[in-house]
């Protein structure tokens, strides 16, 4: 952890003690060390001891006078944000986008890897709404390291005792591993729909959102890529720092994505691009009749095939969208187009799309196959580029 940035977020749980030898821990290993105490941890361990520990100034309050805004200054200068120990009532917040102090301020605008160890009764940590907040934070990518059972201050046994040091320094060092594990890369990154116009005001489509695509851009750019997003029509807003080319139609996309290929070292495409357009687009709409109308289709180009043919060097992943007979169907579009991996999701009924949650299975060549678990699409980004990172590196 040497020379490594950490912010370390305290509550005001009985374990705030052990969160001073986790500090002095980290320091000894060389990570540069901040503190946030909140007003219910000094009530157990007072802002001097992190200070000697750490050699560095304890944050306390949202209004301590600096020349920068302390929550953002805090986030934007750290690598990873651990807090040690998370109370239910720091959980819920977290959970709930609630920021009414400094640490809670923080983790709203942290756009880090953020790790959070609960400690707590175990009546607390079994009641409904902690299990369910600590699922949605889990969801969202957060890191829980699961507290352990054993004695607890009120004498008795069970789970919510804090993790041990070690666990909690493992999941900073893996947090710290991954952080900057794309830079130096390129990622070329296809997402969202093609409408494909019939006339002025009618086009086909589908129901894509761009949403897997775009938690893909956000986390490569924060583990260091330079990312190139081709996006097709869409609500949602793209990340800061990505070059985004917006596009409409499946043509578009393809001279978009080709003109960017060749600088890709990994293209991932997510884009669920129309397979068809109108043969004719009507330059006014056109009315309905009494009778049927036919509407001629004619085949949009196949852009991953293209990217295919043409990769040189560079990490292929395609995406499938099934509704049945989901890996005999990607494992036959990963061969047919070249393709380094695929991932595929269930789409039937109309799952998989928008900001829900979803699950991936990445499939490769020679058999391999790993299941991502149902998550948000922000945690599934993570994931799967961990495991691109694996595939491509051997270590599958």
């Amino acid at each position: 952890m040497n020379g490594r940035r950490v912010l370390l977020g305290v509550c005001g749980g009985i374990a705030a003690y052990k969160a001073a030898a986790l500090a002095s821990r980290l320091v000894q290993a060389g990570a540069e060390l901040d503190v946030i105490l909140t007003a219910g941890a000094q009530h157990f361990v007072g802002a001097a001891t992190f200070a000697a520990l750490s050699r560095r100034h304890v944050w306390t309050s949202l209004w301590e006078r600096t020349d920068e805004i302390p929550h953002i200054a805090l986030v934007r200068s750290a690598e990873v944000f651990a807090i040690v120990p998370a109370t239910a009532d720091a959980i819920a917040k977290l959970a709930h986008g609630i920021a009414d102090d400094l640490l809670t301020n923080a983790a709203l605008a942290a756009r880090i890897p953020l790790i959070v160890a609960p400690a707590m009764n175990s009546a607390m940590l079994e009641h409904p709404a902690t299990v369910e907040n600590l699922r949605l934070l889990a969801a969202r990518g957060v890191t829980i390291v699961e507290p352990e059972s054993g004695f607890l201050a009120e004498r008795e046994t069970g789970p919510g005792r804090l993790a041990g040091e070690d666990a909690i320094v493992a999941a900073i060092a893996a947090a710290l591993a991954r952080g900057r594990d794309l830079a130096g890369e390129r990622v070329l990154i296809t997402a969202g729909p093609t409408r494909e116009p019939i006339d002025p005001v009618r086009f086909l489509s589908n129901a894509s959102t761009g949403t897997m695509g775009i938690e893909l851009a956000r986390e490569a750019l924060a583990r260091g890529a330079a990312v190139d997003l081709i996006l097709g029509p869409t609500h949602l807003t793209p990340p800061d720092g990505a070059r985004v080319d917006r596009v409409t139609t499946a043509r578009e996309m393809e001279r978009a994505t080709l003109a960017r290929a060749d600088a890709a070292t990994i293209a991932i495409a997510t884009a669920a691009v129309a397979d068809w357009r109108a043969a004719e687009t009507h330059a006014a709409k056109v009315k309905k009749t009494a009778g049927a109308q036919q509407l001629a289709l004619e085949r949009n180009p196949d852009i991953l095939a293209a990217l295919g043919a043409r990769k040189n060097g560079t990490f292929l992943v395609g995406f499938a969208a099934e509704t049945d007979d989901h890996e005999a169907n990607a494992r036959a579009k990963l061969a047919a187009k070249h393709l380094d991996a695929i991932a595929v999701n269930d789409v039937s009924g109309g799952r998989g799309f928008g900001p829900g949650e979803s699950a991936l299975t990445v499939l490769w060549n020679g058999g391999g196959r790993r299941e991502l678990p149902a998550g948000s699409k922000r945690a599934l980004a993570g994931a799967l580029l961990d495991t691109i990172l694996a595939i491509r590196a051997g270590r599958t």
